[in-house]
């Protein structure tokens, strides 16, 4: 592996100020114990080092022989060193063995503690640490969502906007969804039915998918939940689904499908509530996720709450295939790119 050295940080470590002067004097013996420590670890050790460190460290001749047989490389004059040597290390897919946090530059350089290696010196050991598993960007399984969604939008899909993320209980569920129904300004179903109620059984569009005694709902609801309240919503889902009826005076209850939606708030609810000759029995996209490495891992995990929240939103009852692919060519967190291929029968 490749390892870029902070030499300045490295040949300051442990060093005590003089008693009389107070001055700090960098070490070369430091430098030069964790340049022979990477290799013999395996690595590639590049030692860069800011211009003041050749006269200030305690053995000047020393350095500058190590600059001369290359294993030292100074930062190009005019350069800012710490920069200089977070930009080699993106640049080059290298880790950084450095005490610094690089505070300063952690707007602009993405998850600096992935790639920074600790060390400290122990019984006269120099001792590597690990880097700082990589932080999962802010909101990417949105993202991904917001983007894939987008794209089904413009190619004529119908999909469900969030309006109030209300709070979860299965009354308060019942409750909206009655609402939603009677109110013709707040209402998600189509209103190209004069009747509310008019029967379309469900089994046209859901063969064999739903039971025999709900095949003739006149509407699904789309419970659209955080994945922390998933399973109580599933305990809901009869309550919800008679409750509507019975207080609507329907003949049959409509059929509640939970959905986990990576919009939702923990605690929080939306509903999409669909006439039944509007649903489709599959996805007719499959979705592919092209992403970074350090992303990989968590996107795939997430890979059916992904399929879900898409499925909720665009009301369809099977999931879309939802396949996620590592990309060498993607380096930062965060980066992913989406494509949309035709699957299910439409």
């Amino acid at each position: 592996m490749k390892i870029i050295v902070d030499g300045s940080n490295v040949a300051y470590y442990g060093q005590k100020p003089n008693e009389e002067t107070g001055k700090v004097t960098p070490s070369l013996k430091t430098l030069k114990v964790a340049i022979h420590t990477l290799k013999k670890l395996g690595h590639e050790p590049l030692v860069l080092a800011d211009a003041p460190l050749r006269h200030e460290i305690d053995d000047k001749d020393g350095f500058n022989e190590m600059i001369q047989n290359e294993e030292v490389f100074p930062v190009p004059a005019g350069t800012i060193a710490d920069h200089y040597i977070l930009n080699l290390a993106y640049e080059e897919d290298a880790k950084i063995l450095s005490n610094d946090f690089f505070r300063e530059y952690q707007d602009e350089f993405q998850d600096i503690s992935s790639r920074r290696l600790p060390y400290r010196v122990k019984d006269g050991r120099f001792q590597i640490g690990k880097p700082s598993p990589p932080k999962k960007v802010k909101n990417i399984l949105q993202k991904i969502c917001s983007k894939s969604l987008n794209e089904f939008e413009s190619r004529g899909f119908d999909v469900y906007k969030s309006k109030r993320n209300n709070k979860f209980s299965g009354l308060a569920v019942a409750q909206e969804a009655i609402n939603r129904v009677n109110d013709e300004e707040e209402n998600a179903i189509d209103t190209k039915l004069e009747n509310v109620f008019m029967k379309i059984p469900i089994l046209n569009k859901l063969v064999g998918i739903v039971d025999e005694e709900i095949e003739d709902s006149d509407f699904l609801i789309f419970v659209l939940v955080n994945p922390k309240d998933y399973k109580e919503a599933v305990k809901n889902a009869g309550t919800i689904a008679v409750t509507v009826k019975n207080k609507l005076g329907l003949d049959h209850s409509p059929l509640v499908a939970v959905r986990n939606d990576l919009f939702t708030r923990p605690g929080a609810f939306e509903l999409n509530i669909i006439y039944s000759d509007e649903i489709l029995e599959e996805s007719p996209y499959n979705l592919d996720i092209i992403i970074n490495d350090s992303d990989y891992s968590f996107i795939k995990h997430n890979s059916r709450n992904i399929a879900s929240t898409l499925a909720g939103r665009l009301g369809t009852w099977k999931f879309p295939r939802v396949a996620v692919k590592p990309s060498m060519l993607m380096e930062k967190p965060g980066q992913f790119e989406i494509s949309i291929e035709r699957g299910g029968k439409n």
